[in-house]
């Protein structure tokens, strides 16, 4: 009998040692984590900008915050700080939390993230009030005008998420917001009710997400062209019928009722809260069950589950039986309908009746709020917060005769944003097929 057959074969590797190995491996990385300075050098920016601006710059005056108005049913005291002493400490603190990150040399917790960009929103905010002729600020006055400038912007935001977590760049949202804007104004009018023109904004809307899908998906033009050249037709358009059929004939066709104020009884006495979030139109209130319901539907459904497939792996998703273009013109056209909403704000709440570009560059914002937000519809939420926080405060800080200048405070956003991403909220990625045609094979 040979050799051959009288040696037994060799045993197999165990097929659980080498992932036991590889997960130790994988555990101790983990728990050494990727070390990086980022972190360390964006809040020391922000602590050598606080040192300079905040304590150094500081007028030497107190700020008022009014807690309370006159007609609220529960008065609570006015907060008094004075502007040189809290300057200092949110320079210091930044200082410390820089430190901290540098010896750390990791990804700064998110806690620390928040901490740490409270405190530098409330050191400008000391700082720039204190500069006023009236150093004195309504809390409620300000946090209501954030959340009504960043309705449309969450509407935009989330209309943006649902076509790039579906793999279609919507560079369009602007022209989404201003043709919805359009159609609430219009049909408003004709229709006399509000409502008809809630349902006019949503479908004007759709159509122009119907053609952003059919260039964008069935032609396969390139996406950001398509978005770009919506966006100059739609604002050209609205332009033309606004000179020449809503602006001669505006008790016909540019008078539309508001939507409904609605109030929420003993949840809108609640001090400093209370009216802002309690105390809304329909849209504002629209506005929080959109973003929990996409938020629901984007994580925990299977249509989310198939959306979030399609937009990072279209062709795993395909293997899988999921019509991918399918999807994602159902999505598109969705988005477009939440789009939608946001620009019925314009004409049925903000103001009644439509004016040419009346939406200013709101989509544009939209779509650096859901890039900031990271294609969450929570993030998207906050950083829409910012920016209709940061508008806000430019024309309150106006009113106050404030001597920075408005093109600093126009800009703040956007600086904030560069410094988020670059420092404190590590790197942005979007979904990895957006943009991306797909033709099946």
């Amino acid at each position: 009998m040979s050799s051959a057959l009288t040696t037994p074969a060799p045993r197999p590797q165990r097929r659980d040692t080498v992932p036991e190995t590889e997960l130790a491996t994988a555990a101790a990385n983990r728990a050494v984590g990727v070390r990086t300075l980022r972190p360390a050098l964006g809040l020391g920016v922000l602590a050598l900008l606080a040192l300079l601006v905040f304590a150094l710059g500081a007028s030497g005056q107190a700020v008022q915050f009014r807690l309370s108005e006159d007609d609220d049913a529960v008065r609570l005291p006015d907060l008094c700080v004075p502007s040189a002493p809290w300057g200092w400490f949110v320079a210091v603190a930044l200082a410390v939390l820089a430190v901290w990150a540098a010896v750390r040399a990791r990804k700064l917790p998110r806690w620390a993230a928040v901490l740490a960009g409270f405190l530098f929103v409330t050191g400008f905010l000391v700082w720039v009030v204190a500069t006023a002729r009236t150093p004195s600020l309504s809390v409620t006055a300000l946090l209501a005008g954030s959340v009504a400038l960043a309705t449309p912007l969450v509407f935009g935001s989330l209309g943006g998420l649902l076509c790039e977590r579906s793999g279609v760049v919507n560079i369009a949202i602007e022209a989404q917001l201003l043709f919805g804007a359009f159609a609430a104004a219009v049909a408003g009018t004709l229709a006399g009710s509000a409502w008809v023109g809630l349902l006019a904004a949503v479908l004007g809307s759709v159509l122009v997400s119907a053609v952003l899908a059919l260039f964008a998906i069935r032609f396969r033009v390139n996406q950001v062209i398509v978005g770009v050249v919506l966006n100059v037709l739609v604002s050209g358009l609205t332009g033309f019928l606004f000179a020449t059929v809503l602006e001669p004939n505006a008790a016909v066709f540019n008078a539309p009722e508001r939507l409904p104020l609605v109030r929420i009884p003993l949840l809108a006495e609640i001090p400093v809260i209370g009216p802002v979030l309690f105390d809304q139109s329909v849209i504002g209130y629209l506005m929080y069950l959109a973003v929990a319901v996409v938020w629901f539907a984007l994580y925990r459904t299977r249509w989310g589950l198939r959306t979030r497939a399609v937009g990072e792996h279209p062709k795993a998703a395909d293997t899988l039986g999921v019509s991918v273009n399918a999807l994602r013109v159902r999505n598109v056209l969705l988005g477009g309908a939440v789009a939608g909403i946001g620009g019925a704000f314009y004409t049925l709440v903000s103001v009644s009746a439509f004016t040419r570009d009346m939406t200013a560059g709101a989509g544009y914002i939209a779509l650096a709020a859901l890039i900031f937000g990271r294609w969450n519809p929570v993030g998207a939420l906050l950083a829409s917060l910012l920016f209709g926080f940061a508008s806000n405060l430019e024309s309150i800080l106006s009113f106050l005769g404030t001597p920075v200048p408005s093109q600093f405070l126009a800009m703040l956003p956007y600086v904030v944003t560069i410094l988020a991403v670059a420092g404190l909220a590590g790197r942005s990625r979007g979904p990895a097929a957006s943009g991306e045609p797909y033709t099946k094979e």
